[in-house]
């Protein structure tokens, strides 16, 4: 948290026009549609970058993208239900996908602890544990 406030700086609740977006699309669709994402919590939110190497940084690279105004991507946004903006996030997950949530069971699994069976003693017939 920065100690310093200065003039130029806008309060966090104030909504400062974020300029040109670059907006990533779904694709292979004959027409663009925005790709809306969730934030933490579970609310829908439209997302712009301020740069293509932003974009292609956080959500990989050959990312289809377009440029919107903030107002635009604002309007195309809003009747969908996401009323929220986020500009340039940088914390993402991958997506989970079958070949993702097999690794992790298989992770899981392999460092479980496991019983190996016990060498038995030829000179004793029966053990208690």
């Amino acid at each position: 948290m920065c100690l310093f406030q200065y003039d130029d700086d806008p309060e966090p609740e104030e909504r400062v026009p974020a300029g040109p977006l670059y907006v990533p699309v779904l694709p292979g669709r004959a027409e663009v549609v925005v790709h809306l994402f969730r934030t933490p919590l579970g609310a829908r939110t439209a997302v712009g970058f301020t740069s293509a190497e932003r974009l292609a940084a956080t959500l990989g690279a050959g990312r289809p993208w377009i440029r919107l105004s903030e107002s635009a991507l604002r309007a195309m946004a809003g009747p969908v239900g996401a009323s929220l903006l986020t500009v340039d996030p940088t914390l993402t997950a991958p997506a989970a996908t079958l070949a993702v949530l097999a690794t992790a069971t298989a992770t899981a699994t392999a460092t479980s602890p496991v019983t190996a069976p016990v060498p038995r003693d030829p000179d004793v017939t029966a053990r208690t544990v």
